[in-house]
Order: C-alpha cells, then structure tokens, then sequence
C-alpha cells in the first residue's frame, strides 16, 4: 500500500456516494422533511460531482418521484440498489484512497460495529451496514482493514498528517486488543500518513464516542478549522478549549469556528457542528440550524473558500439522527 494515500477533501472528485433515508426510528416522525434535505443537498451538487446514492430496491420509483418533484435532475444521479440499513455512509462506505504515481484509486473497507454498541436494541440493526460494500464494490482496488474504524472519525490533510480522537479509537467498545502505537500502524500504513494528531474528546452527547468531523476540518495542508466554544458554562467548552490548545502547539494555523446550539425536543443537548460540512468541487455544503451563528460560519467558511460556492443546508432535522452533512456524504476522488 506504500503507493495509495487518503487525499484531502478539497482534492478534485469523480462523485460523492449518499444513502437515502428511508428509517423512522432515525429520524421520528420527520422523513418527508430529512428527504427534503436531501433533496436540498443534491441540487447543490449539480454541476460539481455525480451523485452514488445508495436505494432499497422497493424504493426506487419513490425516490425518483420525490426527486422529480423537487426539481432535482435524474442524470447526475447513479442508483445503486441494495439493503442497508441507515444513511451513515462515510462511516461503513469506503474510504477511497488514490496512487497518483500509478494514476489508480484505491478503497478502505474497515469493519464497522455500530459505533461499539452492537448490543444496543437502536444501534443493533445498524449492523447490517458493514456488509453492504462487500457486494456493492467501487471501481478500485479494495483494501481490508480488518479493525474497527468509521470514515467520520479521521480527517486527513493529504500531505502526511491525520487527526482524530482519543475517545473514538481508544475506546474500548472498537479495539480493545489494540493499544494506541498499534493502532497508529493501521493507520499509518492503511492512510497513507506519516503523522497522527490526537485530541482528547468530541462533543456531548455524540453517539459516534467523539468523531472527528464534527471538531475540525483541513482547509489546506497547513490550515485547520477547530470549533471553539466561547460561553464557559456550555457543555462543551472545556471539550473544545483542551482540542484547540493541543492543534495551536502544532505548526498549523487553527481559525476558531463558532458552534450552533440546538436542543432536542426532550431538552436534550445535539451534537450540532458547523464543522460537518462537505467540501465538493464547486460547492461547500454547511450544516446549518436556525441559530444566530449560522452567519458568522458561512462567512468564516466562505473566506476559505472563495472560488466555491457555499451553500447552507438546513439540518434542524438532520441532525434528530445523530449527523449531519459530512456524516452522510463520502467523497470518491478524481484520478
């Protein structure tokens, strides 16, 4: 593997692979307004990137219909019919990889256990997942990484460096056998990375034990993105203070990306990031939430971004599942 290397996500893609959601218990009594979002976020893409999206083979007329009548134009979009259970696809879809020296695109298929609690009565049924790209293969060359590890919970810079947490991968419910130089083998060898960075905590109450994606994000090699909390008496500011300290000891530059507060209808607080967003190749897709930060993210995001087109995709619903945009997208690359 010493060839293929995960690429940063700005790289240029051949198209990005979603999962249509079709689950009521993921999203309670709020489908026919996730699918609008999905909707949303495909008519953002137009003209950016082809479109994979996984459909139950019984849903397929539905789906188009639902397209249809949402203006969304049916060439850009390859359905792939198969069984899955939940729409998650960058954490039990391929990770791609490229070899640029070959001209090849290459893919992860790392072992997926429903986030560590497969015994779990709601997360059980999310096992099936873990086989649906057995079958349902990618052009490339498919690479087994036969430990535990979700898409959402690395983030790489394409040059070397990769970021994720402590309380993900060194949590007992994924790789009890492996301790932490181990598990930064795999990764080395599997990512393509020489260095890893690696933060302590992600967010209350994130089912996912601390994903990445929704902490920071690489804009460029040497440019990250960290969300920081600025009110001491949220739950997360002491999460997000201890991560932004260790990146600022690091030879990046770390701009603060506010955070948006949203609460379940049980009082709840939502693992909400604006951090989750999808970088496309004309288009960058923000989580939004009706909240006063929504602004001060587009804009920090858009500065980043200036020849792309930044959109902000409503997730107030979204995010009843646990994720949001990057959590539900998973990019294949151009060679």
């Amino acid at each position: 593997m010493d060839k293929f290397f995960m690429p940063a996500e700005w790289k240029m893609h051949e198209a990005v692979w979603l999962a249509w959601p079709y689950d009521k218990t993921t999203f309670p009594n709020r489908m026919e307004k996730v699918e609008k979002v999905y909707c949303n976020i495909i008519k953002a893409l137009k003209n950016s990137e082809k479109i994979e999206l996984l459909t139950l083979p019984t849903m397929k007329s539905h789906v188009e219909k639902i397209l249809k009548n949402n203006n969304v134009d049916l060439k850009q979009i390859t359905f792939r019919l198969t069984d899955y259970a939940d729409v998650w696809i960058r954490d039990y879809g391929p990770i791609f990889l490229i070899n640029n020296k070959e001209k090849k695109v290459g893919w992860i298929k790392a072992q997926y256990n429903a986030y560590g609690k497969k015994e779990d009565p709601y997360h059980k049924p999310l096992l099936k997942d873990n086989n649906v790209f057995e079958t349902l293969a990618p052009a490339g060359q498919k690479f087994d990484l036969n430990i535990v590890l979700e898409g959402g919970s690395v983030e790489v810079n394409g040059e070397g460096v990769l970021i994720t947490t402590e309380q993900c991968l060194l949590n007992s419910n994924r790789n009890p056998h492996l301790n932490k130089n181990l598990i930064e083998e795999y990764l080395k060898k599997y990512f393509g990375v020489e260095k890893i960075i690696w933060l302590k905590q992600g967010l209350v109450n994130d089912h996912t034990d601390g994903h990445i994606d929704d902490l920071v994000k690489f804009i460029s090699p040497n440019k990250i993105l960290c969300c920081y909390e600025d009110n001491q008496r949220d739950e997360n500011y002491n999460i997000l203070k201890d991560n932004f300290e260790v990146l600022t000891k690091e030879p990046l530059e770390v701009i603060k990306l506010p955070m948006p507060h949203m609460y379940y209808d049980d009082g709840t607080k939502a693992p909400a990031s604006y951090a989750n967003f999808y970088i496309g190749n004309k288009a960058i897709l923000v989580p939004i939430f009706n909240d006063p930060n929504d602004k001060k993210a587009i804009t920090i995001i858009r500065s980043c971004f200036p020849n792309h087109k930044v959109v902000g995709i409503d997730c107030h619903d979204l995010i009843y599942g646990g994720g949001t945009i990057h959590c539900i997208t998973q990019q294949q690359p151009m060679i």
